[in-house]
């Protein structure tokens, strides 16, 4: 008899405490980490009605990274909550910024149709002190083909 998948845990309240982190392993330099969110799902605090949003996160890590799973608990945390789409948002980005400390965070969330509206927000966190690198233009390189 095949015995049934365990379930995942059941949503909670939203907090910065179901985040874990994980450490840094390249703390000595700046990188870049792009995380997308395909299904995040909250209430409309109006309707009760469920709100779609795809999240991108990117962010410069300091000391710390989020752990995935405990990020996918969180996110899940959410979907039987009302939020208007400006605070869940930074809300998000508050909890985050707060357990990370990173150097540089930006959230943006791309909500489905709402009343004939999509709505896109995007929150930033800059460490303070902290300043991005200037990008490098690297010149495009042309391969030559074999006659």
């Amino acid at each position: 008899m095949i015995e049934p998948m365990s379930a995942a845990p059941e949503p909670q309240e939203p907090s910065p405490q179901l985040l874990d982190t994980v450490p840094n392993p390249q703390s000595d330099r700046d990188y870049v980490l792009h995380i997308r969110i395909p299904e995040f799902t909250c209430l409309c605090p109006c309707t009760g009605q469920p709100d779609f949003a795809e999240l991108e996160l990117v962010y410069v890590p300091d000391a710390l990274c989020v752990e995935f799973k405990s990020l996918k608990f969180y996110t899940w945390s959410y979907r039987n909550h009302g939020f208007f789409h400006e605070a869940v948002t930074n809300r998000f980005l508050n909890d985050l910024a707060a357990v990370l400390q990173p150097r540089f965070m930006r959230l943006t969330a791309h909500f489905n149709v709402r009343g004939g509206l999509y709505t896109t927000i995007t929150a930033e966190h800059r460490k303070p002190g902290w300043q991005a690198a200037d990008p490098v233009a690297l010149p495009v390189a042309t391969l030559a083909r074999p006659p």
